[in-house]
């Protein structure tokens, strides 16, 4: 033990110069690349770093647009279907009033059919009646007056009536 606390100073001087030697071939060979290394990935990872933020903020920028257009898209589309509302509804209004117009004219035309159908059968039934008076009235004064024949006339005469409105009707 006594050895190693009193050295050598031959062997000292040995082991400095070996040792700096080591130490300038190391930094000759190995440290130069070997930091040149470190430098350069630094500079890769400081690259990738803010081509990332590039990215993301390039990502930001294009989903704010992709929001802003999809904004724009539904308003759009809420005033497209606002307007096809619009329009359903101004299309309706417009069918059920032609078809109130033509219901209204379909009545009136009946009503007037009805009305010309109506006095044509007055007309008829008046003309029947009129020749049925004259049929009985002409009856009446081929026989006499008596009150039987009278009788007789007048069920004969109500007998044809009925056979005529039977006939008519049929």
């Amino acid at each position: 033990m006594g050895d190693l606390l009193s050295p050598d100073l031959g062997l000292t001087v040995w082991t400095i110069v070996t040792f700096l030697c080591l130490v300038g071939i190391l930094k000759a060979f190995a440290w130069g690349p070997l930091l040149k290394s470190i430098d350069e990935r630094e500079a890769r990872l400081k690259a990738d770093r803010e081509g990332a933020e590039k990215a993301r903020a390039e990502a930001e920028r294009i989903q704010r647009e992709l929001e802003a257009q999809m904004a724009g898209v539904q308003a759009k589309s809420r005033e497209l279907l606002a307007a096809a509302t619009k329009d359903g509804e101004a299309l309706r209004a417009k069918l059920t009033a032609a078809a109130a117009a033509d219901a209204a004219a379909i009545k009136a035309k009946t009503t007037v059919e009805l009305a010309a159908e109506k006095d044509k059968l007055v007309g008829d039934l008046r003309k029947e009646v009129a020749s049925l008076s004259v049929l009985a009235a002409e009856k009446l004064l081929h026989k006499s007056v008596d009150a039987g024949v009278q009788k007789t006339v007048l069920e004969g005469f109500f007998k044809d009536l009925e056979s005529s409105k039977k006939a008519g009707s049929n």
